[in-house]
């Protein structure tokens, strides 16, 4: 039989941003016309492999190439592979392939099981298995450590740290770990126990009745991540070349004497580091301006104590030893927003407004946003209501102002959106905000969550004529949250900056777990502000601190006098949110009793005039063991953004420093939000280790 296949070319036009060159289409079966989900595609060019891809649940596909004639191979289980020769890719254009594959004749298949990934996960047919964990069992067990649940089985054991597993017939050096399919290095920090599927083990060699393996065969610890989290990671493309940062200059000592006010808006933005670590698992270095330090610590919670005064946060303060240079102290300050239960919360207007151009055909952007907004629709209540607005060539109401009650009919609108054509998002906004105007709740939450790659380029003249919306639309009092999705494309210096100027806040979702943690584990940080307008500024005393820099926040940074400038914007605090800034000081010879007059500004949600408060910093220096576990925690984080930015003030960091830090500064968490980050500073450190060689 012939294999049947349509070339087409289509133009996207763009006003300010050129169409990415790309070529995509759809893989479908040629007997019943079925998408076929996880074919794998190879880009050859005289016989060099260029780049690679596998298609998604739609059977869909999408590849940046440069411009040029390629071949392209696609093949599937139970069918001959296809090469396809002498495709024209033209430069500017969004270039069509549609495949067709067609069974061989005289082929019979007992079972096709198809696979998220094509390399194995779980490996059903081994007979060396020692046994299956699955997520049940591990729902059951009380601890959330890999290794510990893998030692569960019989014929293993943990190693004397409790860091790893000892397989039988193995030696204690040769155990592999495995994550989807993909073999790590590391040990028992990997995922956190609630985003496991599976975890099975297998003893080295032969089965137990053969005796025991050859020295040195190795033994295997095979972990098998949710659905929705696995089938978000492509194993072969990591094309990051046309994303865009914001150029961070690095905050320098200041001497006091020169300038005693130090004065920042707070952050409670943590994109950078759910960026950083899909870099990072993907065995890449992410790039410098992508660190933003400030969002890297503030993306965990601290312990800090519930606020005890009309002022909706607490402000705590702690100094202690500088990690990495013994000479200087690290100045803690730690903000904790009064928590509020959604059970009696004001209503939300809420208007979701979702890109569903071209450059959103990918399982993790636009298949990732539904499952995603899904969450958050599962917490609606009756007195919430959502509208959804798409854009692509322009923009469209899908979905009217709909009460949370009516769950199917949200999700039902969400299920049904599809991606293609070029991107309007300045017409979308624009949709959107008169949307959350025409349903404006005068007591509630009206905010639009924006969720996007972040590539607009239809609608408006300049990027700094879609600011100046965004900045005279948040006088309406609804707020604007930007979620960012997607590799190869993300433009975070465009949502960074939208949310700043629309009050809201900014998240990057690499994976489905990291949108639980946004709209279930956060979700009244993520809706409801208690306090806007939050600035902070620091007075030194030059006798006490002959220096001081403030680590991170160089986006930030206000002047002196915004500080009473009440019309001067500044961030705002989420419900239950920490916001936590680490300074690095110098000191001086003489010594006093309090270390630095902190100072707050800040409105109520309600209000347009700031309100004040103040906390003095006693200069209680503590050794770095004497410090809290907040302290040592984020320490550890800002340590590690300090490594990944190649700092000139890293001084000793290094990642064993920061792995000791972490592991003894872990505490309860409960979501392994810390177990997965000491993980992530592992893989660096063997990232960077083969990298050297």
């Amino acid at each position: 039989m012939k294999t049947f296949f349509t070339l087409l070319f289509s133009t996207i036009f763009s006003f300010s941003i050129s169409v990415q060159t790309s070529l995509q289409g759809k893989v479908t079966a040629g007997d019943t016309g079925e998408e076929l989900i996880s074919a794998n595609i190879v880009i050859k060019q005289n016989g060099v492999f260029v780049a690679g891809v596998s298609t998604d649940f739609n059977g869909n596909y999408r590849i940046n190439l440069d411009a040029g004639t390629y071949d392209v191979e696609v093949s599937y289980l139970g069918y001959p592979n296809n090469l396809i020769q002498g495709v024209v890719v033209k430069p500017g254009l969004a270039n069509i392939l549609d495949i067709e594959m067609t069974e061989p004749e005289g082929v019979i298949l007992d079972e096709i099981v198809v696979k998220e990934y094509k390399i194995p996960l779980i490996e059903v047919d081994n007979t060396t298995q020692g046994q299956t964990i699955t997520a049940q069992n591990i729902q059951s067990l009380p601890t959330r450590n890999i290794s510990a649940l893998a030692s569960t089985t019989a014929g293993l054991s943990q190693s004397d740290n409790g860091s790893s597993v000892i397989v039988r017939g193995s030696r204690s050096n040769t155990t592999d770990y495995y994550i989807d399919g993909v073999r790590v290095h590391g040990t028992g920090h990997m995922v956190p126990a609630r985003n496991i599927a599976q975890i099975q083990v297998i003893q080295g060699g032969l089965p137990a009745q053969y005796g025991h393996p050859a020295e040195g065969e190795p033994g295997k610890v095979i972990i098998q991540r949710n659905t929705l989290d696995q089938n978000i990671h492509d194993p072969i493309i990591k094309d990051f070349s046309n994303e865009e940062y914001q150029k961070i200059i690095e905050n320098d000592f200041i001497s006091p004497g020169d300038e005693a006010f130090s004065t920042f808006s707070i952050d409670v933005d943590h994109a950078s580091y759910s960026n950083l670590r899909r870099y990072i698992n993907s065995s890449r270095t992410p790039p410098t301006d992508a660190i933003r330090i400030e969002e890297m610590i503030n993306y965990f919670q601290y312990d800090y104590p519930q606020p005890e005064t009309d002022v909706p946060f607490s402000i705590n303060t702690e100094v202690g030893d500088c990690p990495w240079n013994k000479k200087n102290k690290l100045l803690h300050i730690g903000l904790k927003g009064q928590n509020l239960s959604l059970e009696g919360a004001a209503g939300n207007n809420l208007v979701f407004l979702i890109d569903v151009s071209g450059s959103m055909q990918s399982p993790n952007k636009l298949d990732l946003i539904k499952p995603a907004l899904k969450l958050l629709i599962d917490q609606l209540r009756p007195e919430d209501q959502v509208a959804i607005v798409t854009y692509a060539g322009h923009a469209g109401l899908v979905l009217p102002s709909t009460s949370g009650s009516d769950k199917a009919a949200i999700s039902n609108a969400i299920s049904g959106l599809t991606a293609g054509g070029s991107t309007a998002g300045a017409q979308g906004i624009e949709l959107a905000y008169q949307i959350a105007k025409d349903n404006f709740i005068e007591t509630g939450n009206n905010r639009i969550i924006l969720a996007t790659d972040g590539d607009f380029n239809v609608g408006v003249s300049s990027y700094n004529d879609l600011l100046s919306l965004i900045e005279k639309k948040r006088k309406t009092e609804i707020y604007l949250t930007t979620l960012g999705f997607g590799y190869g494309n993300l433009k975070d210096n465009k949502l960074e900056v939208l949310a700043d100027k629309g009050n809201g806040n900014y998240a990057y979702i690499d994976k489905f777990s990291e949108a639980e943690k946004v709209f279930v584990t956060e979700l009244t940080g993520t809706l409801y502000t208690i306090a806007k307008d939050v600035k902070i500024q620091l007075v030194f005393d030059p006798k006490t601190v002959s220096a001081y820099r403030l680590i991170g926040y160089e986006n930030r940074l206000l002047a002196t006098e915004d500080f009473d400038d009440d019309t001067k914007d500044a961030g705002e605090l989420g419900a239950g949110h920490t916001v936590t800034a680490i300074y690095e000081l110098e000191m001086a010879g003489t010594q006093s009793e309090d270390l630095v007059n902190v100072k707050l500004r800040y409105k109520l949600p309600d209000e347009k005039q700031s309100r004040f408060t103040r906390k003095i910093a006693k200069n209680h220096q503590l050794s770095i063991e004497q410090t809290s576990e907040n302290f040592r925690f984020s320490a550890a984080v800002a340590g590690f953004g300090l490594l990944l930015r190649n700092s000139k003030y890293k001084g000793d960091a290094d990642c064993e420093m920061i792995l000791d830090l972490a592991e003894n500064a872990q505490g309860k968490d409960e979501f392994g939000y810390r177990e997965e980050f000491i993980e992530l500073v592992s893989i660096y450190r063997d990232l960077t280790t083969v990298s050297s060689k």
